[in-house]
């Protein structure tokens, strides 16, 4: 099993930060990710779960967001829908080659550089959420940038409490 926390202290990834929840427990991390500059998002303080499994690297942990946040590839209830957390191996629907979905290879930085990079750039194609995508899709400077700014604005009232 290879986590490398130490190394994240030392080389810090710009977007996010992440640490274990409970210094016993080293499948379960929370993660901040500071919303992208230039996107809807900027100025939000998002908080996250990775939970890993335990034959990690093996397998993708499952990432969900606990700080609200509406984007086509988060569910409703936090869970997050990217294709680097997709189980390794063949799509049964076709959609996404295997080299998308999750290697061993991928480490905390990959997953938060993926998330970082799905925030300022949305996939409605394969949505975890329905109504965010629709939104996204066909009025992204309407519906859908009051649901984010909402967001946003609760994520930093909750970051300061």
């Amino acid at each position: 099993m290879y986590f490398n926390q130490s190394e994240l202290n030392k080389n810090p990834v710009e977007g996010f930060s992440a640490g274990l929840i409970d210094d016993d427990d080293i499948y379960k991390w929370e993660v901040v990710i500071i919303g992208p500059q230039d996107t809807l998002f900027e100025g939000g303080f998002f908080k996250a779960y990775l939970t890993f499994p335990y034959d990690y690297p093996l397998r993708p942990p499952k990432m969900k967001f606990i700080t609200e946040i509406w984007h086509p590839n988060v569910a409703k209830n936090g869970d997050v829908c990217i294709s680097i957390l997709h189980e390794p191996g063949e799509d049964k629907f076709g959609y996404e080659k295997p080299e998308e979905r999750w290697l061993p290879i991928h480490t905390v930085e990959t997953i938060m550089i993926s998330v970082i990079s799905m925030l300022a750039d949305p996939n409605s194609d394969s949505p975890a959420n329905v109504d965010a995508a629709k939104e996204w899709r066909e009025d992204p400077n309407g519906e859908f940038k009051r649901k984010v700014a909402r967001c946003v604005r609760k994520s930093q009232e909750m970051a300061f409490d």
